[in-house]
């Protein structure tokens, strides 16, 4: 089921996604060419995904949430590009293709973070995308926008550049993931139920509880994969945080201990919509999907 439905969603995002990268003018062919490779390259799309999900889960049909689902990806594509820079992480290979700035050159991929950033607004408010009314809409983009920023994203990862070579602490990890992964994660299933147009109070606080656990989940798995799996499996550098010395859940419980905590992770997740019915199935499947994935 949940291969079926995530390939749906993978076809409903990029054929949304397709067409924001038509140059407005030639000189701006190559920097549109970036953007569009950072994005349309490949990747498991489980933001959009848990976008639709969410929306679903209220009673709507997925496609209100084309504009929620556009933009938590081009904020998530923004973050690898920046994250794999010379400066930042220095990755060469992303999605099993060279990054940006291997691809292109180090200066556009700056410029192609830069503007798929902006871009993630835009969707948010661009008609085709997104039917909700003005005030939603503007739940919407603060959402995104404390998600992205410094409260959110961009303070996980400034917490981490200063976490190397640190003495582990649970808490602080958990602080640093909540903001770094977590962040769009719950923000992502947030903007899904908004564009339902009928979000309830409590549907909001439940959704929260379960993106919250799986947010982190992701990244347990995550620190798990980079011992476990392969860099052709990966698609990415295997043992790069190992050789960075970050910290990562298996270096400060232990691999065993992660893989425990991973599941207790899921089960919160599940826990958390047990007053949503059927419709909710593919968060479920997606809570599931995201601490058994092998890449």
């Amino acid at each position: 089921m949940i291969d079926a439905y995530q390939a749906s969603s993978q076809a409903r995002v990029n054929a949304a996604l397709e067409p924001l990268f038509v140059a407005p003018s030639p000189e701006m062919n190559r920097l549109y060419e970036i953007m569009r490779y950072s994005v349309m390259n490949g990747g498991k799309r489980i933001r959009p995904s848990l976008a639709y999900a969410a929306c679903e889960a209220l009673g709507a049909p997925a496609e209100l949430a084309n504009g929620a689902a556009c933009a938590v990806e081009l904020i998530h594509a923004y973050s690898l590009v920046h994250d794999d820079l010379p400066a930042m992480d220095d990755d060469d290979l992303r999605r099993g293709q060279p990054t940006p700035h291997k691809a292109f050159d180090e200066a556009y991929a700056i410029l192609a973070g830069d503007g798929l950033q902006s871009l993630a607004f835009s969707a948010l408010l661009d008609p085709r995308l997104n039917s909700a009314n003005a005030e939603i809409s503007m739940r919407m983009v603060t959402t995104l926008a404390l998600a992205a920023g410094p409260a959110g994203m961009v303070g996980g990862q400034a917490i981490d550049m200063n976490s190397i070579n640190l003495k582990p602490d649970r808490q602080a990890l958990e602080h640093m993931h909540r903001h770094k992964t977590g962040a769009l994660i719950e923000a992502t299933t947030h903007l899904g139920a908004l564009a339902s147009g009928c979000a309830e109070t409590t549907q909001l606080m439940a959704l929260q509880a379960y993106s919250q656990a799986i947010g982190l989940a992701f990244q347990v798995q995550d620190d798990i994969l980079d011992i476990e799996s392969h860099t052709a499996i990966l698609g990415k550098r295997q043992g790069a945080d190992i050789a960075r010395n970050k910290l990562t859940y298996p270096m400060l419980l232990g691999l065993e201990a992660a893989k425990v905590y991973v599941l207790e992770l899921r089960d919160q997740a599940l826990d958390a919509l047990i007053s949503f019915d059927a419709a909710a199935e593919s968060l479920r499947s997606l809570a599931r999907y995201i601490v058994a994935r092998r890449y």
